[in-house]
């Protein structure tokens, strides 16, 4: 009987061509690997990681995209510094004028005036003429009953007299405190109405009377008045001492 060990030896010398020959047909093994597939080693672990590389050169800048919608607003930032005043500019057209204020209060207005008319014929010389047609008198400074103006308001005043002459001759003279200030002389012309007048300013004290009057002896009172004709006199305050109060 032969040896069992030399027998299994042959068998496998037999075989192995064979099956070297139909793995080649198959799958070429790796030339890096001595021997073939089945008989390959295990795989080996990865490789470190290489250094990166260089950058590149920029590219070429795309086409401008769509606008965005527009975003939430933010909150209200903190107040600025107050900068520098610019230059003035051009002056405006003047404006419409406003509307007319309320009269204020306190304001104290000094009135006395009149203004008056002769009724009848004037009376014998050296008597105040007493004119009795009152055109003006809301002070009542001036009193009819005497023809005489009382001064309330120390200040300057202005006095005139206006007086139709017919039948005769006038002489007459404007008074102050028993003093004549002022004469006037209208020479009458028969057939004929003349006209004479005057006019005076004077610094009254409170207290002091003006009036009118006829003066001189003769028949010099030609003063005269009608439905058609008037004589008058007449005056009032220009403005009052500082010192009233």
């Amino acid at each position: 009987m032969r040896d069992p060990a030399g027998f299994l030896l042959c068998s496998l010398l037999l075989v192995a061509p064979h099956c070297t020959e139909v793995a080649t047909q198959d799958v070429q093994p790796d030339p890096k690997t001595p021997c073939a597939n089945w008989m390959g080693g295990a795989p080996g672990y990865p490789g470190h990681n290489g250094l990166p590389g260089r950058d590149g050169k920029d590219g070429k800048d795309g086409q401008k995209g769509e606008k965005g919608e527009e975003g939430v607003q933010g909150p209200k930032g903190d107040q600025g510094e107050i900068g520098v005043p610019g230059r003035e500019g051009p002056r405006g057209f003047p404006g419409y004028p406003g509307q007319k204020g309320e009269k204020g209060e306190g304001a104290f207005v000094y009135r006395s005036a009149f203004s008056v008319g002769l009724t009848e014929r004037a009376p014998h010389p050296n008597v105040p003429i007493r004119f009795s047609k009152i055109f003006y008198n809301e002070q009542n400074h001036y009193d009819a009953s005497t023809g005489k103006f009382l001064c309330s308001i120390p200040g300057m005043y202005y006095f005139a007299y206006h007086l139709t002459v017919y039948l005769t001759d006038v002489k007459v003279s404007l008074y102050k405190k028993d003093k004549a200030v002022i004469f006037t002389y209208d020479q009458f012309q028969k057939n004929n109405v003349d006209q004479a007048s005057g006019s005076v300013l004077l610094h009254l004290s409170s207290g002091d009377e003006v009036w009118l009057q006829v003066y001189g002896e003769g028949d010099n009172n030609g003063v005269y008045a009608d439905n058609i004709n008037d004589s008058t006199f007449m005056g009032f305050l220009l403005y009052p001492d500082l010192d009233v109060h």
